[in-house]
């Protein structure tokens, strides 16, 4: 089953100025920016953010000291994918303001989607004073925890978050995301259940929620979770990949096989959909085809579930019972418990 911890990673909400400016001098300059920066926001508003950033790029050229509308011109870079130009953005309006406590927030995100972790810790230390009484706060510092792989870290924070608001879906996904890890599966359970009960648009918590159900053996109602999770995110190639892996259950190969594929054309770089592919070889007696894959999944991540014990059954296929057994044996060590049992079945 993949892995629900690649998901963990949530959007904090971020910070956009809504506020009208307040000009100490009235030339036509300041005046002609507040009106770009206004119309800017109604823009981002309509989620027209190529328009939102022409009018902020207007409202500065009016007045360069406009730190909103740096802020809020990175807000609208990052909806448009342009990270890097979103940094720059906040750099600049932190330059303009050293304590534009919101450019730092944003700031923060951008630098941990940029793997910039140490700069946007720094940025969170900063602002905690500040924040200390916001629930998402706490959910962007957990998310830090565990990028850097403090899980304990990480699990306090998230319930800080939910100390402060029982309703955040988010903390309680990410949440329910270390509970999954830890193999508490009913606490997960709930925590994903939660979260689509208060957001309908929590889309992770869908897809995480489907693969629970995945594995208590639900898969027609673990379907319908994964393809909500699809509805509101069609091209996420974790989900493509994880409703093949439920196909590949529910005994629909070919259909499981054109999402797999799509997925690995999204990203080449998931061990699982490899695996899945490889299990997908496997079910049509093409043992050749699934050794190269699961090799590709074992090389890309030796932790996916189960991917000795797969490959194992894909040497036996092929007629290989002293590279099954050598593939199991290394599962065994690994922790791979499908390997663990085919290892007591046919090697000694």
């Amino acid at each position: 089953m993949p892995p629900i911890a690649r998901h963990i990673f949530f959007r904090c909400s971020f910070f956009v100025v809504h506020c009208a400016l307040f000009f100490s001098c009235s030339n036509s300059d300041k005046d002609e920016a507040a009106l770009f920066f206004q119309r800017a926001n109604v823009a981002f508003q309509s989620g027209e953010y190529r328009q939102a950033i022409r009018f902020y790029n207007e409202a500065i050229e009016k007045n360069p000291d406009l730190a909103d509308a740096y802020n809020n011109r990175g807000l609208a870079n990052v909806r448009i994918g342009n990270v890097e130009a979103a940094l720059d953005d906040y750099n600049r309006a932190i330059e303009k303001d050293a304590e534009f406590w919101q450019a730092y927030f944003n700031r923060a995100e951008v630098r941990a989607d940029l793997n910039d972790l140490q700069g946007s810790s720094e940025d969170l230390a900063k602002i905690k004073p500040v924040y200390k009484d916001s629930s998402y706060f706490y959910v962007r510092l957990g998310n830090i925890e565990v990028k850097q792989n403090r899980m304990s870290a990480a699990q306090s924070n998230f319930e800080k978050a939910l100390a402060i608001d029982p309703k955040n879906a988010e903390a309680l996904t990410n949440r329910g995301v270390l509970y999954f890890n830890q193999k508490q599966f009913d606490l997960a359970k709930a925590d994903f259940l939660r979260a689509t009960q208060l957001n309908p648009k929590q889309h992770f918590a869908f897809n995480n929620l489907g693969l629970i159900l995945g594995r208590e053996g639900k898969y027609a109602e673990a379907l319908q979770l994964t393809d909500k999770a699809l509805a509101l995110e069609p091209a996420q190639p974790y989900y493509l990949n994880n409703k093949g892996f439920l196909l590949l259950q529910s005994h629909r190969p070919d259909d499981a096989f054109k999402l797999i594929q799509q997925s690995i054309k999204l990203d080449d770089q998931n061990g699982w959909a490899h695996r899945n592919l490889g299990i997908y070889y496997l079910s049509k007696n093409q043992s050749a085809q699934a050794i190269a894959s699961l090799k590709t999944a074992e090389q890309l991540d030796p932790s996916v579930e189960n991917v000795y014990g797969y490959l194992g059954k894909s040497y036996q296929q092929a007629g290989d019972p002293t590279q099954a057994c050598q593939s199991w044996k290394r599962g065994v060590t690994a922790g791979d418990e499908l390997a663990r049992q085919e290892a007591a079945r046919f090697c000694r």
